[in-house]
């Protein structure tokens, strides 16, 4: 008798193989990365897949906590995780870069009807980031800190980052991705979160303050 595949009789065996090779790749993508960006080099045939297989990458999604967003437009489906178990513990300096690339890209679509993805330098984004979170200045990234920031955002599929000769020149590209992983409902929803950031920050340096005055 001529042995079967391992998992001929399972759930996904009415998949062909071909299709459940596809699927893996995504569902890994999806976790791994955050999500599948059709227009970037090498992802077009497993946005197409993905899109073809609605049904199944979003049921198998599902399995593991993740939510699925789709925006044709953009050429992107997008993995929300709808528990804690794939949300990223940042420290503060990285939450505070987070909060400025949501604060350029929301200004930007909503108030200067720019279209996604928000381009902008990464002089334009130290000068946003110190102007919001100046009082938090000892907490502001170093310049090679920064770029690993925008590095791991990068693979997190929240932007492009494109280095220059001249580091201020360096290209950030927002994409609209963020805005589901931080989902604030408006401006006025970010502002509570930053000065949430902001007072509980200044309590510290006062307390370390103290500590220090203390005979």
């Amino acid at each position: 008798m001529t042995p079967q595949p391992a998992n001929s009789n399972g759930l996904l065996a009415r998949l062909p193989e071909a299709d459940r090779e596809r699927l893996g790749e995504a569902l890994r993508r999806l976790v791994a990365n955050g999500a599948i960006l059709g227009t970037e080099p090498g992802l077009a045939d497993l946005y197409q897949w993905a899109q073809l297989n609605r049904e199944w990458t979003e049921e198998m999604a599902a399995l593991l906590d993740l939510k699925l967003f789709w925006d044709h437009e953009l050429r992107l489906v997008q993995a929300v995780p709808e528990s804690g178990a794939f949300t990223l513990r940042l420290k503060l300096d990285a939450t505070l870069v987070l909060l400025t690339l949501w604060y350029e890209f929301d200004t930007a679509v909503r108030d200067r009807g720019e279209t996604p993805p928000v381009r902008i330098t990464v002089a334009q984004f130290n000068d946003s980031l110190r102007t919001k979170f100046e009082p938090l200045r000892k907490s502001l990234p170093s310049p090679t800190r920064l770029v690993e920031i925008l590095r791991l955002a990068q693979r997190k599929s929240l932007l492009r980052f494109t280095p220059a000769e001249q580091p201020a020149d360096a290209g950030i590209e927002i994409l609209p991705t963020l805005k589901r992983v931080i989902p604030f409902q408006d401006l006025a929803d970010w502002s509570r979160h930053a000065e949430r950031h902001l007072a509980a920050a200044l309590a510290k340096d006062d307390a370390d303050a103290e500590e220090e005055d203390a005979p």
